[in-house]
Parts: C-alpha cells; sequence; structure tokens
C-alpha cells in the first residue's frame, strides 16, 4: 500500500529543483513523480507544481517511449518561425519606409526615425506585410536603430587664433588673481515670461497633486517678465543677479554690475583698484556697442576702478564660468515650478 505524499511536501520539493530544469527535463521529472504516485498522482502534481496536467501527461506518454537523453529542449522544427524568415520582404519593406525619414549619416551604428512604431506597423500592414508595432520595434534594433536626440558637436569653423585667444584670456584672469584684484564672470539669462505657466521640468510633489497651470499662455505686450542678470565672482565663488523686468540692454548690464559692487563686491575686495569683467560676445555687453562702453566708462570714473574686459570668442560661450557654475543651479532651482 503506497502513501500518497501531501501537496505541500511536493510543492516544497519543486520549488527547490524545477527552477534548475529546462521545459523538457521539467516535464519528464514531473510525470516521473505522477507515475511513482500512482492514481490520481497526474492532479496531485499539476496542483503542487503549478503546471497543467496536460503538460504531466504529456511527459507520461514521452516516458513510456523511453526517450533517448538529450540537450534538445523541444523537438525538430518546433515553434513558430520568425517573420523574418516567413515573410523575407518585410525587412526591405521596413528599411524602404525609414531611409527617407532618416536623420544623420545613413552608415552610423545608430540611427533614429521620427515614424511612430505603430505608423510603421500601420503602412507595412497595409502593403501586406502584417506586423505589430513591438515587433517593428525590436526589427529596429536589430538593424541598428534607436531613439536618439541632436547632440550639440558641431562648433563650425574654427579661428587659427582660438588657443591664442583662450591663453590671453586665460593669463590676464590668473594675474588678476594673483594679484589679488576682483574677476567676474558676467551673463544674461534668457527672458522668462512670469505668471502661471507652464514650465519644463519635474519637481516631486505628493502623488496625484501637480502644480495646476494655466491651459493657453498667451504673450500679450503687458505681460511681466524676469531678465536675470548675473554676476559670478570667481575668486570669492559667490554669485549676484541683478533682474530686470523690461529689455536687456546694455545700461542694464553695467547697472547690474554696479550694483553688484556696490552691495557685494567692495565688502569682498576693499583694497581692489582693477576689475576684470569675462564676457560673450554678444546681448548687452556685446563688444560693438558704443553703449556698453559708454555706460561702463561712466561706472569706471564712478568708482575709481580700471576695469578690463576680456570677450570670449563667438560660439565659445559655454566656457563662460557663469554658465556651469551659477546659472546651473538657478534653472534646477525653477524646473517644474511656474514663475508667479
Amino acid at each position: 500500500m503506497s502513501v500518497r505524499p501531501p501537496v505541500a511536501v511536493l510543492r516544497a520539493k519543486f520549488d527547490r529543483i524545477l527552477p534548475h530544469l529546462d521545459e523538457r527535463r521539467r516535464r519528464l521529472y514531473l510525470a516521473s513523480e505522477a507515475a511513482a504516485i500512482g492514481h490520481g498522482g497526474i492532479a496531485l502534481v499539476a496542483a503542487a507544481s503549478g503546471i497543467s496536467t496536460a503538460t504531466v501527461s504529456r511527459g507520461l506518454t514521452e516516458l513510456a517511449k523511453n526517450p533517448v537523453p538529450t540537450s534538445r529542449v523541444r523537438t525538430q522544427g518546433a515553434g513558430r518561425k520568425p517573420l523574418t524568415v516567413t515573410d523575407p520582404g518585410l525587412l526591405p519593406a521596413l528599411e524602404s519606409l525609414i531611409e527617407p525619414h532618416t536623420r544623420g549619416d545613413p552608415v552610423s551604428p545608430l540611427r533614429w526615425t521620427t515614424l511612430s512604431l505603430r505608423a510603421l506597423a500601420s503602412t507595412l500592414t497595409s502593403q501586406g506585410h502584417p506586423v505589430s508595432a513591438a515587433t517593428v520595434g525590436r526589427l529596429l534594433h536589430g538593424l541598428g536603430y534607436s531613439l536618439q536626440g541632436t547632440v550639440k558637436t558641431t562648433e563650425g569653423a574654427g579661428h587659427p587664433d582660438r588657443d591664442a585667444q583662450f591663453a590671453h584670456l586665460n593669463a590676464t584672469a590668473t594675474a588678476f588673481l594673483d594679484d589679488e584684484q576682483p574677476v567676474i564672470s558676467v551673463d544674461t539669462k534668457a527672458k522668462e515670461w512670469l505668471g502661471n505657466r507652464d514650465r519644463p521640468g519635474r519637481t516631486w510633489r505628493p502623488g496625484k497633486d501637480p502644480i495646476k497651470v494655466d491651459c493657453h499662455t498667451f504673450t500679450t505686450s503687458d505681460q511681466p517678465v524676469a531678465i536675470p542678470y548675473g554676476i559670478y565672482d570667481i575668486a570669492t565663488n559667490t554669485g549676484w543677479v541683478n533682474v530686470g523686468t523690461d529689455h536687456d540692454t546694455a545700461e542694464f548690464a553695467v547697472e547690474s554690475i554696479r550694483r553688484w559692487w556696490q552691495r557685494r563686491g567692495q565688502v569682498h575686495h576693499p583694497d581692489a583698484t582693477r576689475l576684470l569683467i569675462t564676457a560673450d560676445a554678444g546681448g548687452s555687453n556685446d563688444p560693438r556697442r558704443w553703449t556698453w562702453k559708454k555706460h561702463l566708462a561712466a561706472f569706471a570714473l564712478e568708482s575709481g576702478l580700471e576695469i578690463t574686459v576680456c570677450h570670449f570668442p563667438p560660439g565659445t560661450s559655454k566656457w563662460n564660468k557663469i554658465e556651469h557654475r551659477m546659472f546651473c543651479h538657478i534653472t534646477a532651482n525653477w524646473r517644474g515650478r511656474p514663475l508667479t
């Protein structure tokens, strides 16, 4: 008389052994357990293992034929063939849809397309190649495509004196700092429209409680704006922001520097007799603007400072210290929040 093991005992044993077996060995092992139990073994093993009774029964049928040990999991020819085999024209059709819309170098290892997966799948289906959007995604990855954005890498034509310009700027700033004279990096951050408007970025909030902003943000003539002009003091690693409310002019730029000097600069540099300003070559501090020079000369006369200005060459403003030492923190602080 055989004693049937309880389901809990079988389940504990199966949980330890089955994860180490492939599909075929799992089926044959469960069938051998069911055969050893005898009557009702199929149902008992199926309940303990979570495998269907049909699978256990198929394993018993295979055991009855005394199968030869093999590393093959399924029988020869089993499984559905890939679409690329049953439909040889699928890949050429997909490539022909993408190529006219490919951006960048067509022989690059990574390419991207503006067409959505659903649009590609729909077009291929209408051309006689029925396929799902998920399959199109897998085929694209296999062809070396991926979703990508643009990367700012092309600097344009380089000036033969570019290195010399940067060397001169660096040497001048080093000389000022060694002489304990202030060196500031200045720039105007992009104009920001004020109000309950949508802003890029995300911020941590209680669940399902986003900040509610206006659906439509039309700009009117009386729309309030904020124009932050930043002054970054390289020696003291401190910053100052003067916020304008109308236009980014040369007078506004010099007035911002004046306010920094009156409220912070002369406090941090009480013995200063000279001031070095590093700035972009455009905007309110454009070297070609006579108003910039006029107001700067007036400030120099008023403060008694000997002022030197070094402008970065065109296209190199990203090397301006203020960009990655101060403005980045302002951008992070403003993300996902309306400027009200």
